[in-house]
Order: structure tokens, then C-alpha cells, then sequence
């Protein structure tokens, strides 16, 4: 709500208005002038769209009729037992018999000679600039690296990614992480493979980065490096929970703890690190603990997307976890230039791909990079859900003209996959 999807959506928003305006003349339309960037109204605007949302969620609970609300940091002193400190220090011990942890995520920020030295941003504090960056250095190559790469980018900023192996998106196939590259490189945005920052020192009104015996300049440094679990500071052991290597909370399949009574939901289980992945674990429980049912995570497809521009989204299996299963399997890829509503758009970066399982004739898994992928691809995850064959998706009509008319046949170019490849 305050440092996730919906601030940060804002200013992609803000982002892909200041591209259209620059390429409105490749439609017939004319803008006199440059195109200007006024971050403190960006900024104010995301402030604005939050606040509305915290501040309506914060009244309904506060207004809910047996329900309390605690402001403090929790810690447990035994296993259903808790001491709340405020801002003031005054404490207040309350015990439950059932407890749910949902305490997310922070940036994880690695550990450089001189960082102390230096002001540098976090995916929370850059949203807090007024001023657009003359030169943004990003360290990390994954979603929120490259979100906020393009997203600066298009503001105006000068911005390099530092991308310690050979790619950005390692979870990604090979093919969506080049697709994604080309386009950001095309829209100006620096790639720099195989460095690995070693320190950081002021230089210049703003920050060096020295790489080896390369240095860069840069008036602001954004870590994009990774999100390390609320978990360290919540006195779990007293309520005999361990963390894992990762810092996560192990759970089971309907997201229990070791601990009788305790559960665990969102990013701080490791059972998904995204928003709707937290709400379909509320989901879950809510159903087993007050409905009796026996729902479990895992019977849920994952799904994610990438709000670059265009959005990428995948759900299920990609082509090389099918490749390393082993199975037979059936491959389809279409280019976004075949799609009708991307032709009228202008918009033709990128390609569709679907996997599916050659025996039983099941969905394996799809990804969408381009124009409205990340509404598309819900009519894959609806029919992967369904547990449906792909020819009920193959043969539905679709509404013309959409990205989504050209699935079915995209499902009807399918082919064997070459696991030799």
C-alpha cells in the first residue's frame, strides 16, 4: 500500500504518460515544446492515490465492531503470548490462541566498503524524490531493478544497471530476458554485464561506484538487490519458531507453523512475494480456519507479472523448467506483431508462448511479453485453474480486436518440444 504495487504503479503511469507524449507525433499528433517532468507533482500525485486507500482501509478497521487495533512493534514472549511497544515506549502484553504473522519484506541492501559515506535510495525511499536524477545507477537486474529503470528513464534520467552476471531476469527464459533488454536498451536505459560493485564514495555533489578498476559516477544509487523478511526483530524464538537460511518462516501446505495456533502468511513464509499471493493466503486460511474447509497453497498456479512497459506475466511452468522436468511437451510462440489490437497501438515488442503437456493435453505454463500481457494471460491462468485440456481455450471465440483473440491461435500452432535443444 505505502512502498509496494500501488505507489510505484502510479509512477509508472506518470512514466508511460511522458513516453506517449514524446512519441505522439509517430500517431499524427503534435505537442509543441519538450516534454517536462514535474517530479513533485509525480510524487504528489502517488501520495494522493495512497493515502486515499490507507486512510479509507485504517477508518474501516478502526470501525469494525469487535476488532482491535495496536500501533507498536510486536514481539512474542512466549507462544501465544505478545508485548507491544509504541512509539513511547510504554508496553502492553496481550496473549491469543491463534496468532497469523504477516510482517513482509524490506530492501535488502549488501553490505559495501563506504556505504555508510553515502546517501543511497531503496524501491521505499526513491519514491520520495521531488527532483528527477540526472544519472540513476541501479545495482540488480530483476523486476524492480527494471521497472524502475525504464520508469526513470522515461522522467529523463540518465540510468545504468549494474547486472553482476550476463542477463538481466535469471528466472526468466533466455528469450523474454532478451526481448525485455532490447527494448529498454532502445529506449536509452545502460546495461553493464559481469560488474560487481566492490565500494561506493561521495564524488561530485553525489556517489562513485568503483567496479574492479572501473569507477562510476552517478547522482544517485538505487539498490534493486533483493527483499529480506520482516523476521529478525519479532522475539520468534520465544514463541519456539525457527527462520530459515533465508530468514523465512517455514509453514505447511495450509501455511501453519511448527507452533500449534500460529500461522505464517505473505512474503515472510516463502510461499510467494507478491500481493496477491499474501491475499490468497488470507484466502486460505480464512476458509480452513473459519469455514472448516482443508484449502491447500499447494493446489495454487503461480502468476506474476512485470510492469515494465510492455508488461511481461507468466504463469505456471516456463520452457526451461518443462526442458528440465523431462516430459513430453508441446510448444507454441507467436510474435506480438501478428496481434491485431498491437498493430493499431504501434505497440509490437514482444511474443506470446505456451507449453503444454502432450499427453494429458493440460496447460503447463504460458508467458505474455507485450501490449496487455498482463491481462491476457488470465485467460491462461483461468483455464489452467479449471484444470481444463487447451483445446477448451483453443476453440472459445474471442472478442475482436483484442490480445486475447489471438491465444487460440496461438494454441493451434503448437508443435513438439525439442528437449535436445
Amino acid at each position: 500500500m505505502n512502498v509496494g504495487c500501488t505507489p510505484t504503479k502510479t509512477y509508472v503511469a506518470s512514466a508511460r504518460a511522458a513516453h506517449v507524449a514524446r512519441t505522439a507525433a509517430n500517431y499524427g499528433v503534435l505537442i509543441d515544446g519538450d516534454v517536462r517532468i514535474d517530479m513533485a507533482r509525480v510524487k504528489a500525485r502517488k501520495d494522493e492515490v495512497i493515502g486515499g486507500s490507507r486512510d479509507g482501509i485504517e477508518k474501516w478497521l478502526r470501525g469494525t465492531t469487535n476488532l482491535s487495533v495496536f500501533q507498536g512493534h510486536a514481539r512474542f514472549t512466549g507462544p501465544h503470548a505478545l508485548r507491544i511497544e509504541a512509539e513511547d515506549g510504554t508496553t502492553q502484553d496481550i496473549d491469543a490462541d491463534r496468532i497469523f504473522i504477516n510482517t513482509g519484506t524490506c530492501a535488502a541492501v549488501p553490505a559495501l566498503e563506504g556505504l555508510e559515506q553515502i546517501p543511497y535510495l531503496t524501491n521505499s525511499t526513491v519514491l520520495e524524490l521531488t527532483e528527477v536524477p540526472r544519472h540513476l545507477v541501479i545495482i540488480g537486474a530483476s523486476y524492480i531493478a527494471l521497472e524502475f529503470g525504464q520508469m526513470f528513464r522515461r522522467f529523463g534520467s540518465r540510468v545504468t544497471l549494474l547486472v553482476r552476471g550476463e542477463r538481466i531476469l535469471t528466472r526468466e527464459d533466455e528469450d523474454v530476458a532478451r526481448a525485455m533488454q532490447d527494448v529498454l536498451a532502445r529506449e536509452g536505459v545502460e546495461f553493464r554485464f559481469g560488474t560487481q560493485p566492490q565500494r561506493v564514495e561521495p564524488a561530485n555533489g553525489g556517489v562513485r561506484i568503483v567496479t574492479g578498476d572501473e569507477t562510476i559516477d552517478a547522482s544517485h544509487l538505487l539498490f534493486a538487490t533483493g527483499r529480506t523478511p520482516n523476521t529478525d526483530d519479532l522475539g520468534l524464538e520465544h514463541a519456539g519458531i525457527a527462520v530459515n537460511k533465508h530468514g523465512m518462516i517455514d509453514v505447511d501446505d495450509q501455511l501453519r507453523t511448527k507452533v500449534d495456533g500460529i500461522w505464517a502468511l505473505g512474503d515472510v513464509n516463502g510461499r510467494g512475494a507478491f500481493t496477491h499471493t499474501s491475499w490468497n493466503d488470507y484466502e486460505i486460511i480464512a476458509a480452513n480456519v473459519l469455514d472448516g474447509e482443508s484449502r491447500s497453497v499447494d493446489d495454487r498456479i503461480m502468476a506474476y507479472a512485470v510492469f515494465v512497459d510492455p508488461p511481461f506475466a507468466r504463469v505456471g511452468m516456463s520452457e526451461e523448467e518443462v526442458r528440465r522436468d523431462g516430459r513430453d511437451a508441446l510448444i507454441a510462440t507467436m510474435p506480438m506483431s501478428r496481434v491485431g489490437r498491437a498493430r493499431e497501438r504501434g505497440e509490437t515488442d514482444g511474443f506470446m508462448k505456451a507449453l503444454v503437456d502432450a499427453r494429458t493435453e493440460r496447460i503447463l505454463g504460458a508467458a505474455i511479453y507485450g501490449i496487455e500481457g498482463d491481462e491476457a494471460i488470465h485467460t491462461f491462468i483461468d483455464i489452467m485453474n479449471a484444470d481444463a485440456p487447451y483445446t477448451t481455450l483453443q476453440r472459445a471465440m474471442h472478442i475482436h480486436p483484442t490480445v486475447s483473440e489471438l491465444i487460440p491461435t496461438l494454441l493451434g500452432d503448437l508443435k513438439p518440444l525439442d528437449r535436445a535443444k
